[in-house]
């Protein structure tokens, strides 16, 4: 009998963001997958986790995913984590769920951390309607895509780093006009979590003045 993939979410700052469940999964199964296993060896040494670990990250799920496959066919029960939050969303492992679900293999996502239902729900902007997309791509493809976005009624919630943020919020600007309403979200979970809210051009000038460190969500209000 084939084993089950477990997708486990993992936390993205406070570790007592991790579930029970997450945690007796993880001690259950017989092989976790890993975008980092530095990273994530320190996870598993906090809470007692001794399972084998293997990588499973952006350079190699291509050639890996088949033979992790093949090990579920085999009767494993393996478990997928990111470094932090869920793995597949802006992370590898959609590509293992592919493969897992083509080869008929259950795949369970168990519920926990991610980063942006907590910035959706804190921005002060509608929430029951939203389009989440991760990152903007850095060059092709970019201003078509915010060309289409400017005529998006929803809220629309973004991934970006600090070094990026300020030419994401002027390309914003071009696009979808410098009043439109928008939050600004840094360190979700941890010591330092802080959210910022105003226009775009407000928010622009925030971070100009106080330019924003760690891993930050954008959300910015639809078309009116």
């Amino acid at each position: 009998m084939a084993g089950i993939l477990y997708i486990v979410p993992t936390p993205i700052g406070n570790l007592d963001d991790m579930t029970f469940r997450a945690i007796q999964c993880l001690k259950e199964v017989d092989l976790i997958l890993a975008e980092d296993t530095r990273t994530s060896a320190k996870l598993l040494r906090h809470f007692e986790i001794s399972t084998p670990m293997k990588a499973n990250h952006m350079h190699n799920e291509h050639q890996k995913s088949a033979q992790y496959v093949e090990q579920i066919l085999a009767g494993h029960n393996v478990a997928l984590i990111s470094d932090a939050g869920t793995p597949a969303v802006s992370d590898p492992g959609f590509l293992m769920v592919r493969e897992a679900l083509q080869a008929g293999i259950e795949v369970i996502c168990l519920p926990g951390a991610t980063a942006l239902i907590p910035a959706l729900v804190v921005s002060g902007l509608p929430a029951h309607n939203f389009s989440f997309e991760g990152f903007l791509p850095p060059k092709k493809g970019r201003q078509t895509r915010l060309k289409k976005l400017a005529e998006e009624e929803r809220t629309i919630i973004f991934y970006e780093s600090p070094h990026r943020i300020q030419r994401t919020l002027r390309d914003l600007m071009e696009h979808f006009g410098e009043e439109r309403p928008a939050s600004l979200s840094r360190e979700i979970s941890k010591k330092f979590e802080e959210t910022r809210r105003g226009t775009l051009s407000e928010l622009s000038a925030s971070c100009e003045s106080h330019p924003p460190k760690g891993e930050l969500v954008l959300c910015v209000g639809g078309k009116a």
